[in-house]
């Protein structure tokens, strides 16, 4: 059996923040944005992986959530506790650099891990954590 990753979501209450830090930031490629009554769907992906999706998708889209759900995601969002990301990269204090002059939220600056990863965090206009990890040698 041969079992890879093609997507995945995020969620993100501003679809154009959140494509000004995925694409204009972080250098994602817009691939699909799909508009239904007031929600919005967008698409991105690292141009190194054109197989991996990451979908930026409304939080409360699932019809099924109820009002009380719909206010613990919220409240999650707001204290940055909902969603997660983690990138590679081959340059974790670069692309620290680049992403806090940009102007993110920084959680974590760069790190040596005791588990053999150099990483920092941010957090996205939806208060997403958003980690970059390097393989240390």
């Amino acid at each position: 059996m041969d079992i890879k990753l093609s997507h995945t979501f995020l969620p993100v209450d501003d679809p154009e923040k959140a494509v000004e830090f995925y694409r204009d930031i972080l250098g994602l490629e817009v691939r699909n944005d799909v508009g239904y009554e007031k929600m919005r769907w967008i698409t991105v992906g690292s141009p190194a992986q054109p197989e991996v999706d990451i979908v930026l998708a409304p939080p409360d889209a699932n019809p099924n959530m109820s009002a009380e759900d719909k206010t613990a995601v919220a409240d999650l969002m707001a204290k940055g506790l909902y969603g997660a990301v983690v990138f590679w990269t081959d340059d974790c204090d670069a692309t620290f650099e680049h992403v806090e002059a940009a102007g993110a939220d920084v959680l974590q600056e760069p790190t040596d891990q005791p588990y053999g990863v150099r990483d920092c965090a941010f957090r996205d206009p939806a208060g997403n954590q958003v980690r970059f990890s390097q393989a240390k040698p």
